[in-house]
């Protein structure tokens, strides 16, 4: 089973909490963690892209850097691991991101991927007038559909002619193609249409977990996914997604999960539900509804496993179980802290990490 990070392009990574760790992004600051990450064997790093943050009191996401040129620095530092940026398909034309995408892979061969990112929060598109209206959530990922196959006929031919509802290329080019082999392709759809999408046009997807401490209830969603691909006859594997909040014993980790959730900053999780409330049809699975449900949104409504580190290892081998798992990617309150923690006191635990012990 693979194990990513899923790193702070943001500052103050994942937690909207006045007593979390504060800290501005860096290329040091993210060079550092996937090093470590790399070191310790993890198999992936993706960074996410976000335009406009939460404000309040901690300015939650209102400090970010970008991903392809941060990946980019990141690909010509590392060796081994694989890397992912996200693309704003609202923003980024496919061809460019295609082009991008090959960039990047001729500095890390092999070792690159692209995240799909369709948007949900309007207000980070509306400043820059790039925000369709509404009914985009009707169709955004029909869009990306037709987004991804463009790239993947500039990937595979160099060559596009593809006309869709929503791109038209007429005999768009690229060269030099990637040489690493094919470029996979990551979403984050939690919805039954985003998982229809994943299961079609991605080779993974993100499953949010759910809760604290139960590391299985991603099962029903993985369910979904798995149903989908069967559909689709593509073998699609689900990334499940946690923070890891850990410490020496259970009675530490939780007194610490118990004062970020004490403190969380109100007014970034205010303004965090009004964005998400803005696909009025969206379903209840779908990320726009589950950021916001209030047992997790002092961590952005990811499943988080706090516990010892003997505890956090037999949870995420709990998760490795879960039929249609493919990987785990992880956040950390602390991130620097959290890598190395996970690398020495954590991953060597494990039983679904064996081959690493092995490696190492």
């Amino acid at each position: 089973m693979d194990i990513g990070v899923f790193i702070p392009i943001g500052n103050n990574g994942w937690l909207i909490s006045k007593s979390a760790p504060q800290y501005m992004p860096s290329f040091e600051l993210n060079k550092t963690i996937v090093q470590k990450a790399e070191k310790y064997g993890l198999d992936f790093a993706l960074s996410m892209i976000k335009m406009r943050g939460f404000g309040g009191e901690t300015e939650f996401w209102d400090h970010n850097l970008e991903s392809f040129t941060l990946m980019a620095g990141l690909a010509a530092v590392t060796e081994k691991i694989k890397l992912f940026a996200s693309t704003p398909i609202l923003a980024l034309p496919p061809a460019i991101v295609a082009r991008m995408a090959a960039t990047v892979d001729s500095i890390a061969p092999g070792r690159f991927g692209v995240n799909i990112v369709t948007g949900w929060a309007p207000n980070e598109y509306s400043q820059m007038g790039l925000w369709p209206g509404e009914e985009y959530f009707g169709y955004r990922y029909a869009q990306a559909t037709e987004y991804v196959t463009v790239m993947r006929q500039l990937w595979a031919d160099g060559v596009s002619d593809f006309r869709g509802e929503h791109y038209t290329m007429e005999d768009c080019v690229l060269s030099p193609r990637p040489t690493g082999g094919a470029v996979p392709v990551v979403a984050a759809g939690q919805s039954k249409t985003g998982m229809k999408f994943a299961a079609e046009m991605a080779d993974f997807n993100f499953i949010m977990g759910t809760g604290i401490n139960t590391p299985t209830a991603i099962s029903e969603a993985t369910a979904t996914l798995v149903e989908s691909a069967a559909k689709s006859g593509r073998d699609v594997g689900a990334l499940a997604l946690f923070m890891v909040i850990a410490d020496e014993t259970d009675d530490a980790a939780r007194a610490k999960w118990q004062d970020y959730h004490d403190n969380a900053d109100l007014a970034a999780l205010g303004y965090m539900a009004d964005q998400s409330d803005a696909d009025a049809a969206a379903d209840e699975s779908s990320t726009a509804k589950t950021i916001s449900l209030p047992e997790g949104a002092v961590n952005f409504n990811m499943g988080t496993l706090v516990g010892s580190y003997e505890t956090i290892a037999r949870m995420l081998d709990e998760v490795a179980e879960v039929a249609g798992i493919k990987g785990i990617m992880l956040t950390f309150d602390d991130f620097v802290a959290g890598v190395e923690n996970f690398g020495t006191r954590i991953q060597p635990l494990m039983k679904s990490r064996n081959d690493i012990h092995a490696a190492a």
